[in-house]
């Protein structure tokens, strides 16, 4: 018999940005041992993503982090391509988070790492790989020399240029950039803001105040060919830009940092080769219209850690794994879409001041606007679970206020321990006593509902099944599935 070869950990994460740092903890607090990667020896304090999503703001609450984050202040006006959008249209209970630099995010999730006790080791590269029918063999170079380690998995969190990506040989299809763009965050300056952008003769620019005295400024000047860059631009570019296109002098700011962007719109076509998956913009890049970038890339990871853990801990078989690609390559695909949409509409010139112009009047059908709040938000996906007529298979589980004997709880509250939920909210003994083999893998709770109005998708429910992603599984009445079948696909066999 061949001899088991030794494992330094069961997932290597490369990366330590929101999308790393976010899939190492889910994969930490979900029990499998995980080693994360990152190549710079700290935190860059770059901010490009900005505020978070009302998705997003649910994914933290039911992690119990959003107290992390102090007062965050909230927004119910949101844009597409420009364009006003009212988001107060949306259910939930969230809004939008507003002016939360992804520097803070990251700080905060990193901590939430290392409270987890997550190995997370920075200046470390990782410079090779190769993977076999039992694991991934790493080569590595950190501060003491070259090291190799071996993994279970390797999952590549490493942004949108993806060392993993390339060396994996994955397919990475789509359209190059066709322009080149300036964010800048920058002290000394009084300019009004422009939180959705304004589009000029010359171009398109956006101004937010970030607090601080930092004024955020993004600069997407027409005809501004791309370039290859190993380094940042001067702030003396942007400068002199952005009085091309609006006319202002804005000389004297000091530059707290700057980067260059530009609108290439790729998407790998799959998520996951043999033992290699990648996540956040390893997978996906595209104009950072709408900040839906960090935030889409953390919510990869929340898909991804609970199904790896569970298949590397051996209570699920690998298969499972196939729904990480099945579930967030359409979201991704339609992220992609949206964010070409928004381009043409922000970048282009007046010849299609038209189609704006009626996308604008469009919007102002609560219908519409739902629709690309929607979209934009996150608030639209509904994963393929399985057949039924219960409205929320496959959709996020809203929060709900639940009482039982001696108990005061929430469905959000549930879901910070990582697990799946079985809501029983009915006080069903059977549907208990079925679910007894998966207790190792879920909670299974008995509380009654709290404040549920007519009319709610949750109006008439006996029971719920919650992914520990948050997703509804499986519901009674309306699957066509039952318990059973419903919890070995979600979390493997029986014990």
């Amino acid at each position: 018999m061949a001899k088991e070869k030794y494992m330094d950990a069961a997932v290597v994460v490369v990366g330590a940005g929101p999308a790393g740092l976010m899939l190492a903890a889910e994969l930490k607090l979900a029990g499998a041992d995980v080693i994360a990667l990152e190549s710079r020896s700290e935190r860059s304090g770059e901010s490009r993503g900005l505020g978070f999503t009302t998705r997003t703001m649910e994914v933290f609450d039911q992690r119990g982090l959003l107290p992390r984050f102090g007062d965050i202040e909230i927004s119910t006006q949101g844009h597409f391509g420009g364009l006003p959008v009212d988001f107060s249209v949306l259910d939930g209970a969230h809004q939008a988070a507003k002016t939360v630099p992804q520097s803070q995010t990251e700080a905060k999730l990193e901590e939430w790492v290392g409270e987890l006790g997550v190995d997370l080791r920075r200046g470390h590269e990782v410079l090779s790989f190769t993977d076999d029918a039992d694991g991934v063999e790493i080569e590595v170079r950190g501060p003491d020399g070259v090291e190799t380690l071996r993994a279970g998995y390797l999952v590549g969190c490493d942004g949108g240029r993806s060392m993993v990506r390339k060396a994996a040989g994955f397919d990475f299809p789509g359209t190059a950039s066709t322009m080149e763009m300036f964010l800048a965050d920058v002290k000394g300056l009084d300019l009004e803001p422009r939180m959705i952008g304004e589009t000029l003769p010359g171009g398109m620019v956006m101004i937010g105040k970030l607090g601080g005295g930092i004024t955020r400024l993004i600069l997407c000047e027409r005809g501004n060919p791309p370039q290859r860059r190993t380094e940042a631009p001067a702030y003396s570019e942007v400068a002199d830009g952005w009085k091309r296109v609006t006319g202002d002098d804005i000389s004297h700011g000091e530059p707290v940092w700057v980067s260059a962007f530009g609108n290439a719109t790729r998407q790998v076509t799959e998520y996951r080769r043999g033992r290699v998956i990648l996540a956040g913009d390893s997978a996906h890049i595209h104009l950072p219209a709408g900040g839906q970038g960090m935030n889409t890339s953390i919510q990869d990871a929340v898909n991804l850690g609970w199904k790896l853990a569970a298949v590397v801990r051996g209570k699920a078989p690998e298969s499972l794994l196939d729904t990480y690609h099945s579930e967030r390559h359409p979201v991704g695909k339609r992220l992609l879409m949206n964010t070409q949409a928004q381009g043409l509409l922000f970048l282009s010139g007046s010849e299609v001041q038209p189609l704006r112009d009626v996308l604008r009047e469009l919007i102002g059908y609560e219908e519409v606007s739902r629709h690309l709040a929607g979209m934009v938000s996150g608030l639209e996906i509904r994963y393929d679970v399985g057949g039924g007529s219960h409205p929320l298979l496959g959709r996020r589980m809203p929060h709900l206020e639940l009482i039982g004997e001696n108990v005061k709880t929430s469905s959000t509250e549930l879901l910070h321990a990582g697990r799946g939920v079985l809501l029983d909210l009915g006080d069903n003994a059977v549907l208990r006593d079925r679910a007894r083999g998966w207790t190792d893998r879920i909670d299974v709770v008995t509380a009654a509902p709290h404040g549920v109005a007519e009319g709610s998708p949750l109006a008439g429910s006996g029971a719920l099944l919650i992914r520990p992603d948050g997703y509804v599984g499986w519901a009674a009445p309306g699957s066509h599935s039952d318990l059973p079948m419903a919890l070995e696909r979600w979390f493997g066999p029986s014990r």
